[in-house]
């Protein structure tokens, strides 16, 4: 029952959010920092006091490594946790779990064999915020959950990324970099999603970087840029969903829930806390409630998966409900591509609320 060995591949920007909680939950033990670029590794390790830094086998080797947390950029993803399961070791990867269906599929099937555990981003669902309002749903206080509405509108992130390039290609886009947050938050009250339909445009077939060391250079545009989608699940809900990296007028984290009694304003699903806004039928007054519970931020799937494995429990962000919504969204891009309904192979039961008092700086493994 001693506090769970991870190492973290990857010494991006994300990187440094994680490692500021995982270093500071008591339940794990970061025992190595390792990315390609190995004085990368060396200078994230050095400012978290890690140990041990080096290249990718280097965190594959630790014999103290249970959970490998790949942080690497996604069209990596699938090849690092494939290697970290082939290496004996539990997997939590950023978002997106895969690029496509057939990889995610053998990603899933190696890790059954192999009988270890995947886990997978986002973990904004763990959250104060969405966990507050997934108790006060389940409570019966919108009544029966009907329908959805989400919105994410921005003008794009090249004004400010300095290597945005990436987020305009095959794989990324508005859909596959902000889709994940929202799905899940809708999943977590409607279940899985049993077909789509949608329509996709571009703005712009290039767009120029606007701050860092490329400002003023100029990139294509390979996938729609504003996304507008319909969701049928398979338990009766729907949901409208707009992604846009379109709008000049940012929106973002705009997520609401109709029931049979009220409405429901959920936090921004992109956050891991947030104030929820209830107004009952017959009101055109908005009632706000605070959240309560965990909001450490990224990492707390690492801990609920850790904590899981010792338990020999279930644990909630898994790898299954991320595949599914890697299904869902490759199908809404069919099915803007196509100009028809698609529908999804895959299911994800929805898995159990976090306990309310459920904290992640408890120490409940004896080192």
């Amino acid at each position: 029952m001693s506090p769970v060995g991870v190492a973290v591949i990857g010494a991006g920007v994300i990187s440094k959010q994680y490692l500021e909680n995982l270093t500071a939950f008591p339940d794990l033990k970061v025992h190595v920092v390792a990315d390609l670029f190995e004085a990368a590794a060396a200078e994230r390790a050095a400012e978290f006091g890690v140990e041990s830094h080096g290249g990718v086998e280097t965190a594959l080797n630790h014999p103290e490594v249970e959970i490998v947390v790949n942080l690497t950029i996604p069209a990596a993803h699938v090849e690092v946790a494939s290697a970290a399961v082939a290496a004996g070791k539990h997997v939590w990867s950023e978002k997106p779990f895969s690029l496509d269906r057939q990889s995610g599929l053998g990603l899933l099937a190696a890790a059954e064999v192999a009988g270890l555990r995947l886990g997978c981003a986002p973990d904004t669902f763990l959250g104060a915020g969405l966990q507050t309002a997934r108790r006060m749903i389940e409570g019966g206080d919108i009544g029966q959950p009907l329908t959805a509405l989400t919105l994410f509108q921005s003008p794009g992130p090249e004004s400010w990324h300095p290597n945005p390039a990436f987020l305009f290609q095959q794989g990324a886009g508005p859909l596959f970099d902000m889709g994940p947050y929202y799905l899940t938050a809708l999943m977590q009250t409607f279940g899985s999603i049993s077909q789509v339909a949608a329509l996709g445009s571009k703005a712009q077939t290039s767009r120029v970087i606007g701050s860092g060391p490329k400002a003023g250079e100029s990139f294509e545009v390979e996938v729609p840029t504003h996304i507008g989608a319909l969701l049928q699940f398979a338990e009766g809900g729907s949901a409208q969903s707009t992604f846009s990296f379109d709008s000049p007028k940012p929106r973002m984290g705009f997520v609401e829930i109709t029931g049979s009694e009220a409405t429901i304003a959920l936090p921004d699903p992109n956050n891991f806390d947030g104030d929820i806004k209830i107004c009952a039928k017959g009101s055109d007054e908005w009632t706000t409630v605070p959240s309560s519970g965990a909001a450490a931020g990224r990492g707390l799937g690492v801990l609920d998966l850790a904590r899981s494995l010792r338990a020999d429990q279930p644990h909630r962000a898994t790898g299954a409900q991320a595949y599914h919504v890697v299904d869902a969204m490759v199908a809404i891009a069919e099915s803007a591509e196509r100009g028809e309904f698609v529908r999804l192979n895959s299911t994800a039961p929805r898995t159990e609320a976090l306990p309310e008092g459920w904290d992640p700086y408890a120490k409940t493994l004896e080192g």
